[in-house]
């Protein structure tokens, strides 16, 4: 990667696909707090359902490569995420680089009145299964809307009862 384009060498993963999916919640804490407990890549497991995540390249920060494991019985689903972006308090970037998991994706806090914090988390999926994946995309997204909701209240929730960071 270079200084002046993050998502040099992430080729088709950095640009947008076609299943778009985002969160949102209000976090009572400042944004500075919530940005870094969002950053602790190896707790988002404590939020995440059945997920195991940790840093292997780099100190979890621009440049990075985060890697998620998320496991149901035999079923496993490696997702690698290269972190493009660090601006804080406000903005992660990454682009998921896996061989199933591809699209770029961004968590954006914004400061409220009385130390509170909106966290909008916003994916960009390449969809597996080219045109079968894409008529697929209406049944799979609902869940997918309501897997991330849930797992972003809960990461508000372990934020405001000082669990994260």
């Amino acid at each position: 990667m270079s200084a002046t384009d993050p998502v040099d060498g992430l080729g088709e993963a950095a640009r947008p696909g076609t299943g778009e999916v985002t969160a949102t919640v209000i976090v009572n804490a400042p944004a500075p707090k919530v940005f870094a407990a969002f950053l602790n890549w190896e707790k988002q497991g404590d939020w995440i359902p059945l997920t195991r995540v940790r840093v292997v390249e780099g100190d979890g920060g621009e440049g990075s490569l985060v890697e998620a494991v998320t496991a149901l019985g035999p079923a496993v689903l490696r997702d690698e995420l290269r972190v493009v972006k660090v601006n804080p308090p406000y903005e992660v970037g990454v682009v998921h680089c896996g061989k199933v998991l591809r699209g770029p994706g961004t968590m954006r806090c914004t400061a409220m009145s009385g130390d509170r914090t909106q966290v909008v988390l916003h994916e960009w999926f390449h969809l597996p299964g080219g045109p079968v994946g894409k008529l697929a995309w209406p049944v799979v997204w609902p869940g997918s809307k309501l897997g991330f909701t849930g797992a972003l209240k809960k990461f508000g929730r372990l934020v405001e009862e000082g669990r994260l960071p």
